[in-house]
């Protein structure tokens, strides 16, 4: 009997990373809240995508979008979507990365396990393309993992040559997930040996029965019987005096299992051998990279911060009791100088800031992350807005970082509705009403670390329930079109004003879509940040 097997994304847009699984037959895509899968960004439609269960499997179907849908790169109207196939809603909107869940079986049929194999090298691209930091070991663990779960070995392990050409035992494991100690696999070198030596795929179909028991003591006593073992072989070829010459095995993949199984099928060594040799360039490109290939290494450590610094910010949106908060954050380069952050004190009081650094790339980054600590630990002395800048500012000055400043918005919203806030310079997020015309909220001081004898002030409003206030980064207002004239403070409000019924959420996106209509065809050079944050109503004490 099958059991249904429901598709997984992991995404990433303008409101973070996640995992997310669908369950029904039909999943829709897009920034609308009715659709199974909301998503952020500036070029996702409403109604953008839909993934659909049909006979072959998982179809996406572009929905008449604005920018498209693109899989592996490549545009489409209708695809048949594989694990680790890479979707893109528009070329700079959200990014979802489909895993599909291989349905539970009761059959032992090898081309299912040659299906999942096969599908072993996608797999590898996409867990790079997600930015993992530890991209070495991870191939590792996905290969063996899924190796041994495919072809129903008990265990299994990964050598890799050395400088000298020595196999080295890298990684074992075991079925459960299970990583066993190099000094806890028992077994004989010999297979492994041979296999790296002629880079032929070996079969033992029963230890026992062969010349090699006598070598295979530990092994046979463990009650193992069945092995199967693959060179790592690359198949890239390289110029040569002489020719052009497949270049040496990196390694061996070996399995093996008390009961034959799934593993010594034909179908299922050549779908094992087909993976390992995918699997050997995504272990040599990795150790190529912490080898360091120096371009390479500056592109992955850029690449690296980019995503360390996405993952310093919060999820974007945020719910409390009298509250609802949504924010996006979107670099124009890979590593931005923006930042928002909420922050949760004692009495139930909510805060929020908004940041912006002066430059881009790694030294902005850094810049950014020692703000955020210091807010952080902050936020358990109390609920000070102007106490928590001058203190930032302090700290930036200390470090005596040149020309390096930073702007920043902070408030904190009680659950009676009184916002205390600081402006350090930063562009005034506006205050929208139902009673009153917006206001500015300008209260503050001087950019930070700047001067050392600046005097941050704070002031406070009352918000009414619905009362909604909307925080923006100067790439927002000093978006440009292909004329060079900016967006502006004035859109900004018209926008808001003119979606002030809807949700927080949508608020937020309106404004992204707008920014992203004025400025299509011209070149951007900064960050784009934004929050949106909506009092509900006050709480009881």
């Amino acid at each position: 009997m099958t059991k249904p097997a429901y598709p997984r994304f992991a995404v990433h847009d303008a409101l973070g990373r996640r995992t997310v699984t669908l369950d029904g037959p039909v999943a829709t895509l897009g920034r609308g809240a009715g659709n199974s899968l909301q998503l952020a960004g500036l070029e996702v439609s409403r109604q953008h995508a839909e993934v659909v269960h049909t006979p072959a499997g998982y179809v996406v179907k572009d929905r008449g979008s604005r920018y498209g849908t693109f899989v592996n790169g490549v545009r489409v109207t209708e695809q048949l979507l594989t694990s680790g196939d890479r979707i893109e809603c528009g070329r700079t909107g959200a990014v979802l990365v489909f895993l599909q869940n291989a349905a539970a079986t009761d059959d032992t049929d090898p081309n299912i396990a040659a299906g999942e194999l096969r599908q072993v090298a996608t797999l590898l691209d996409a867990l790079r393309e997600l930015g993992t930091d530890r991209v070495l070991d991870e191939v590792l663990v996905l290969v063996l993992d899924a190796a041994i779960e495919a072809t129903g070995a008990e265990r299994g392990f990964i050598m890799l040559a050395d400088a000298t050409g020595r196999l080295e035992m890298t990684l074992a494991r075991a079925t459960g997930h299970v990583t066993v100690p190099g000094a806890g696999f028992v077994t004989s070198r010999k297979i492994p040996e041979e296999v790296f030596q002629t880079g032929q795929v070996t079969v033992v179909a029963d230890l026992l029965e062969s010349e090699m028991a006598a070598v295979h003591t530990g092994t046979v006593a463990l009650g193992i019987r069945h092995v199967l073992c693959a060179p790592l072989r690359l198949v890239r070829y390289v110029e040569q005096a002489g020719g052009v010459r497949p270049r040496p095995n990196i390694g061996v993949l070996y399995l093996d299992s008390r009961e034959r199984g799934r593993l010594l099928s034909p179908s299922t060594r050549t779908a094992l051998e087909a993976m390992a040799t995918q699997a050997a360039l995504a272990i040599e490109n990795a150790r190529l990279y912490q080898q360091g290939l120096e371009k390479a290494r500056l592109d992955e450590e850029l690449r690296m911060a980019s995503h360390i610094q996405q993952t310093l910010l919060p999820p974007g949106r945020r719910v409390g009791p009298f509250f609802e908060a949504v924010g996006a954050s979107i670099p124009s380069r890979g590593i931005g100088g923006d930042f928002f952050d909420y922050q949760d004190f004692a009495g139930g009081c909510f805060g929020i800031g908004l940041g912006d650094v002066t430059g881009k790339g790694p030294p902005a980054a850094l810049l950014t992350a020692l703000s955020q600590g210091v807010l952080a630990a902050h936020a358990s002395n109390g609920a000070h807005p102007a106490e928590a800048i001058a203190l930032v500012n302090r700290v930036l000055l200390s470090r005596r970082l040149e020309s390096r400043f930073l702007t920043l918005f902070l408030g904190v919203l009680s659950p009676d509705g009184r916002l205390t806030y600081c402006n350090a310079a930063q562009n005034p997020p506006l205050l929208f009403s139902s009673a009153v015309a917006a206001r500015r909220l300008e209260v503050g001081g001087t950019l930070i670390g700047a001067f050392p004898d600046a005097v941050y002030e704070q002031a406070e409003v009352q918000l009414r329930p619905g009362d909604t206030l909307v925080l923006y980064s100067d790439g927002i207002t000093e978006a440009l079109d292909v004329n060079g004239e900016e967006f502006g403070e004035d859109r900004v409000r018209g926008v808001v004003e003119a979606h002030l019924s809807e949700t927080p959420e949508a608020i937020l996106q309106h404004l992204l879509d707008a920014v992203s209509a004025f400025a299509r065809n011209a070149m951007q050079h900064d960050d784009l940040t934004a929050v949106v944050l909506r009092f509900a109503g006050p709480t009881a004490a």
